[in-house]
């Protein structure tokens, strides 16, 4: 398996130059090309993932985060959610290296295996970092109205989170 994982990128590295060379594509230009445009667009996005950021920080920091966490405590506590996944599930939509951070820190304290590791796995996969994802595409493409994408998208999470707790509760994946 190891092999196959040290192989598998310059193997596609080489896959790609012959498709170009059999396509009469000139691929260094199309990779300059590429990378200029991707350089543009992040360019666009940074005024937003900045916002974001900062609005992160101000959370964590302001303490605003732990109050948020006593006022839903007596909803959490009717799915059964640990206590120590209640911080995860409220990052989870907002940062992705907050959300990971928090991860670690519940893998160190409980160990990857517990119901607490379990829960934080699950829903690492089957939730979205939603504000981070709808800065950077919405603003990529300049879309200014989101419509009901932002509704949805949390709707979705929100079933992730429940659904993380039962199955472990449930099923003891």
């Amino acid at each position: 398996m190891e092999a196959i994982s040290i192989f598998s990128v310059p193997c596609f590295i080489f896959l790609f130059l012959i498709f170009g060379f059999i396509k009469r594509i000139d691929v260094y230009d199309s990779f300059v090309s590429g990378a200029g445009m991707g350089l543009k667009s992040a360019i666009k996005i940074i005024p937003s993932l900045i916002g974001l950021m900062t609005a992160i920080a101000m959370l964590r920091e302001s303490g605003c985060l732990e109050m948020i966490i006593r006022a839903i405590s007596p909803l959490t506590e009717l799915i059964h959610m640990p206590a120590d996944i209640v911080p995860l599930s409220l990052l989870r939509p907002l940062s992705g290296s907050a959300s990971l951070a928090l991860v670690t820190d519940i893998f160190q304290n409980f160990g990857p295996d517990s119901v607490e590791g379990r829960i934080a796995s699950i829903m690492m996969g089957s939730t979205e970092t939603t504000f981070y994802t709808i800065a950077v595409y919405f603003g990529s493409a300049g879309i200014k109205n989101i419509r009901y994408t932002l509704a949805a998208a949390l709707t979705a999470d929100l079933c992730g989170i429940i659904m993380s707790v039962v199955l472990v509760q449930v099923f003891g994946l």
